[in-house]
């Protein structure tokens, strides 16, 4: 019998606070662990955040293909990717991500209407 599982909620539903792992359990023989256990980053991203990582990995790094795959334009994969990296603790500083849109611009892989769209 295969029993159903569900992600864990990130936030308490009373105060939003962020929720801390107390039990484990394994499927197979029934053992628990209790104890104050920390939560990876990873496992309290969205489901959104959760595909546009793994698009991005998937696609090793190249926001045209994420583009692609997500359906929608360059600016906007890219600005879901920045607000992902925001969301992990890795966001860019506001003047190296200001030097990629341009320099982005200035190899062409960007228009100058989604170039003031990303730095907008």
């Amino acid at each position: 019998m295969t029993t159903q599982t569900y992600r864990a909620p990130a936030n308490c539903p009373v105060c939003a606070h962020a929720l801390m792992t107390t039990r484990l359990g394994c499927a197979k023989c029934g053992t628990e662990v209790s104890g104050a256990f920390e939560s990876c980053p990873y496992c309290r991203l969205s489901g959104e955040d959760l595909q546009t990582l793994e698009v991005f990995l998937r696609s090793r790094g190249n926001m045209r293909d994420v583009q692609a795959h997500l359906g929608v334009s360059y600016p906007t994969a890219r600005q879901r990717f920045a607000s992902l990296l925001d969301r992990l603790g890795f966001g860019e500083t506001d003047s190296s991500s200001e030097a990629e849109v341009l320099a982005d611009l200035a190899a062409g892989r960007i228009t100058v209407e989604q170039a003031a769209e990303l730095l907008g």
